[in-house]
């Protein structure tokens, strides 16, 4: 649910201005996992549980297209997605209406992530969702372990009636969220992140949606017409790298399990590690990368930018750096935790 970050100027927060712009920000749909594909099965007869999963469902399930837009503070950003379920496929174009052009294109985990400003093309794979319209990136039972669901009233957003939801942290560690979903499909159209006092740190919301129906496959195509002399770098989110599992993090904030990892190659050369910790609605991101590319004078320290909380250390010949939509807390208690370990005590574990 977040915008780019600029705090440091190392080769992560170059790629994360460039790769993370759209997926941090506006995430994607895949088709379902198994958690998913349980996830309404899950929640009991709680008519808020039942919601929490008619929510998950509705972004993977339903057709729909809009502009949304996301605020913090006095900055706002507008964007256009489209999105369709296809014969068991699922398609979709997300698109940067704000700043410089970012398109993200999507056939089941396959995403196409085009950058013109810095003639990049990223090719991942992505096999969850988790960001908005899709939210739970667990079944709605396993969330309310750890944040107190409470049905509202009635509220309209983007012309449609909608259910209000309510998501209170049971601990210090987490935000808390109040949703919005349309009432007829269940599909989110609005979210709120709140401060530990409820007041709004960042939204999100549809401005205009339509769902159901068929979707024009020009909606589903990328204005760009060549990737000739492009850099293109390829990722994928769904494997486990053998290099990462010496990273270790002796206190994770209750909840939070490591969902997956990554090595990235950055600028074609350098590779920065990603972990990546989710309580289900959060989520903790740990950055690894070479000391030696990292520029010289760079300092340890800590900052926040409306719900995202970053941390920096360093650990014998690496940078780490800790991203999360959570409170500095829990950030500080992560990077604070991160050890090293031998090849031999990591397959221990």
């Amino acid at each position: 649910m977040h915008p780019p970050i600029a705090v440091r100027s190392s080769a992560y927060l170059r790629w994360l201005n460039t790769a993370l712009c759209v997926s941090i920000v506006l995430g994607f749909v895949a088709p379902q996992s198994r958690a998913q594909q349980g996830g309404a099965a899950a929640a009991d007869s709680r008519s808020e549980l039942v919601w929490l999963a008619k929510i998950q469902q509705a972004a993977l399930r339903q057709n729909y297209a809009g502009h949304f837009v996301y605020q913090q503070g006095a900055s706002m950003q507008s964007s256009r997605i489209a999105h369709m379920v296809e014969g068991g496929n699922v398609f979709e174009k997300l698109e940067v209406l704000d700043g410089q052009p970012q398109e993200v294109i999507r056939k089941n985990d396959q995403v196409y992530c085009y950058i013109p400003g810095a003639r990049t093309l990223l090719i991942e794979r992505r096999p969850n969702p988790d960001q908005f319209p899709s939210l739970l990136r667990r079944p709605a039972l396993e969330v309310a372990e750890f944040y107190d669901v409470r049905l509202g009233g009635s509220e309209r957003v983007a012309g449609m009636d909608c259910q209000v939801l309510t998501l209170k942290p049971k601990d210090a560690f987490r935000y808390g969220y109040r949703l919005w979903a349309d009432r007829g499909t269940g599909l989110l159209l609005k979210a709120q992140t709140l401060d530990t006092q409820g007041n709004v740190i960042e939204q999100i919301a549809f401005t205009q949606v339509r769902i159901g129906g068929n979707i024009d496959r020009k909606l589903l195509r990328t204005s760009v017409t060549s990737t000739e002399g492009w850099r293109i770098e390829r990722a994928d989110l769904g494997r486990a790298d053998p290099a990462l599992a010496q990273w270790q993090v002796k206190s994770v904030p209750p909840g939070f399990t490591r969902t997956h990892e990554i090595v990235r190659s950055v600028g074609g050369r350098q590779q920065v590690g990603q972990i990546v910790y989710s309580d289900g609605l959060a989520a903790i991101s740990i950055f690894i990368e070479p000391a030696a590319a990292v520029p010289n004078g760079q300092r340890e320290g800590s900052t926040v930018q409306g719900a995202v909380s970053v941390a920096m250390r360093k650990l014998g010949e690496h940078w780490l750096t800790v991203v999360g939509e959570v409170p500095m807390l829990s950030v500080r208690r992560v990077i604070g935790s991160i050890e090293q370990v031998t090849s031999g005590a990591a397959a221990a574990r």
